[in-house]
């Protein structure tokens, strides 16, 4: 059965009336976890209410309209769950900040009551007995799972298609992904389909997604969460963690999940590291001397990154203009060091094999049988293949990675006591959001992974096309609350957080529908026409259907669509018909300052004849509801 069609069934399941029309007494749409707890502790909303608003909007976009395909699969009990914590909160009060708070959690988390896929055909029925320790803590808050994410098929990639559920989209761009591996993730949050969500983050795959989609994410110092129950691609690299649409929010799931596990060895003495309350550090005024290293090396321009250059360095201005000492850096070698420092490839065989050994019921037991039995997507046969023929860890190659990894530990250490830093600051990923189809996305996921510091991903900007920026803070061992504060003093100056278009509120339970226009085009002798357009919203696609007439120097060569400059005649956004036609249809899918410009009025229709090649007849475009 259709994926899609699979998630639809099941959002008709768990609440057909919700689905027709929505009771929400609150709009979720982009509210944070602590509006949402007011909000619940004031009575003015349900955690059942909370659930139905969010699968509303689930069921809106998701697998419609912009067809983010974000969603894997739901909790059929999160209705149940919800009324259940109501009840409780009514008797006894919330358990936490995260009380019945609906949260997604990446498609490699387990989860009792749900499949865990990791992406994979192959394991697509698979129920673990219990939820991973992370995914338990959540519950053990009173947070509600309502559903799993979309991922890169077993982690191993960075722009989110699998061969169980196909390719994920951007909601800033249908048309590019979201990044990954925690991509659905991303997507989600930034849809405001859940309050937050969890990703995993071997090299970028919580920030990554973060930087695309205009959130923050953290990826933890190594040993201060636990792995237990995540499908393991790297356990030398391997760390789960938050992603979300303010700091607040951030510090909240921190305070939920991470902590000493018994079953994760590298979790020991955790709790020694860990505040009261993550929440604590968020103080207004904390950027005024701070003391930030930016670490030149790593914004090296890239073709696709030109229209980011100007973002970071608006930072970089933002930051000192708010009293943080600012000064440049050098790591130096770091290029060399960074090189042939992953350790992934001669571990994900291995790792694999043993979780699945201890996974009762999984119907493969390795990854050669994934790809002997044609088992995973196109796209990840070289990589699955390539790990296959690697020696694992007695391999020379992963002793090399290992011993690169004390070195730039060693150095980044120093670096922080000689400077006395607060934080490293550098781009997450050099380039916007890949198109859909592209695979080669460049970004700085190393540094953290192989010091084992933690970095926090936050949104620093949009390029003039509307595609989100992100920039990243690396701090020494153990400096999250350090970070959240850094990043809670840009969030509080930049106030970078904005909501995707093609995921607005609901109207009445539903998304906004098509818009139309009609414009007339009468030009000079017997020139006319006449367009009639259709307008989505949600995916910023237009089609155009244009008749015109007009004889000898008056017959129409060409009709444009124009976007206007300073008030007057502007750059052609796309042709709408030709020389010769009568008759002609178009489509075309309009990018941010297209969008921008349509809204404003600044988008006009022009006819063109020989008789008036420099355009005779204008009409500007003005849409209403159908």
């Amino acid at each position: 059965m259709n994926r899609s069609r699979t998630v639809a069934m099941m959002l008709a399941t768990i609440a057909p009336a919700t689905l027709a029309a929505p009771t929400q007494a609150i709009e979720v749409t982009e509210a944070s976890i602590p509006q949402l707890q007011t909000a619940l502790a004031g009575g003015a909303v349900t955690s059942r209410q909370l659930v139905e608003a969010y699968l509303a909007r689930i069921a809106a976009y998701d697998s419609q309209g912009p067809a983010l395909n974000s969603i894997v699969t739901l909790n059929p009990a999160a209705l149940a769950q919800a009324d259940a914590l109501d009840k409780e909160r009514a008797a006894k009060g919330p358990r936490s900040p995260l009380h019945g708070i609906p949260v997604l959690v990446k498609d490699n988390f387990e989860t009792k009551d749900m499949p865990t896929s990791g992406g994979a055909l192959a394991l697509a029925t698979v129920v673990p007995a219990q939820d991973a320790f992370q995914v338990a803590k959540l519950r053990a808050a009173g947070a509600i799972i309502l559903g799993k994410t979309t991922m890169h098929e077993l982690a191993i990639g960075i722009t989110t298609i699998s061969s169980l559920t196909g390719q994920s989209r951007n909601p800033y761009d249908v048309q590019r992904s979201p990044g990954g591996s925690s991509g659905g993730t991303g997507a989600a949050v930034a849809a405001s389909f859940a309050a937050a969500g969890m990703g995993s983050d071997t090299c970028g795959s919580i920030r990554v997604p973060a930087a695309y989609q205009n959130l923050f994410g953290i990826r933890t110092t190594r040993g201060l969460g636990s792995r237990t129950g995540v499908i393991p691609l790297s356990d030398t690299q391997d760390v789960a963690g938050p992603l979300a649409r303010s700091v607040a929010d951030l510090a909240a799931m921190l305070d939920a999940t991470v902590g000493e596990d018994p079953a994760d060895a590298v979790t020991k003495g955790a709790g020694a590291h860990m505040p009261k309350s993550y929440a604590d550090a968020l103080q207004a005024g904390a950027l005024k001397g701070a003391r930030i290293g930016v670490v030149r090396s790593l914004f090296a321009v890239v073709p696709e990154d030109t229209e980011g250059k100007d973002v970071y360095e608006k930072a970089i201005a933002s930051l000192r203009g708010a009293g943080a000492e600012v000064i440049e850096v050098a790591i130096p070698g770091l290029a060399d060091m960074l090189t042939d420092s992953n350790a992934r490839k001669f571990e994900f065989a291995a790792d694999l094999q043993r979780y699945l050994a201890a996974s009762p019921g999984v119907p493969v037991t390795s990854l050669a049988q994934i790809v002997n039995a044609g088992l995973h997507h196109d796209q990840l046969d070289k990589p699955m293949r390539e790990a296959l023929a690697e020696t694992g860890r007695q391999s020379p190659g992963h002793q090399l990675a290992l011993a690169k990894r004390n070195v730039v530990r060693a150095v980044t250490d120093a670096l922080f006591a000689k400077e006395r830093l607060d934080a490293l600051l550098y781009p997450t990923a050099l380039g916007r959001p890949p198109v859909i189809g592209a695979h080669v996305v460049h970004n700085n996921c190393r540094l953290s992974v192989d010091t084992g510091l933690p970095a926090l991903a936050f949104p620093a900007g949009f390029t003039p096309r509307g595609l989100p920026v992100g920039l990243e803070l690396l701090g020494p061992a153990f400096s999250e609350p350090r970070l959240l504060a850094l990043a809670y003093g840009w969030e509080q100056l930049a106030k970078p957080r904005q909501p995707p278009f093609s995921t607005p509120a609901l109207v009445a339970g539903k998304a906004p529908g098509p818009q139309r226009a009609v414009a007339s085009l009468s030009g000079a002798g017997s020139a006319r026409a006449t367009l009639r357009f259709t307008y989505e919203p949600t995916t910023a696609r237009m089609h155009a259907d244009v008749t015109a007439r007009g004889s000898g120097k008056d017959a129409p060569f060409a009709i444009a669509l124009h976007r206007s400059h300073e008030g007057g005649p502007g750059p052609v956004l796309a042709s709408i018909m030709l020389r010769g036609q009568n008759r002609a249809s178009a489509d075309l899918v309009l990018d941010a300052l297209a969008r921008a410009d349509l809204a404003a009025g600044r988008v006009y229709a022009e006819l063109y004849t020989p008789a008036a090649p420099l355009g005779t007849g204008r009409a500007t475009l003005n849409f209403k509801p159908k």
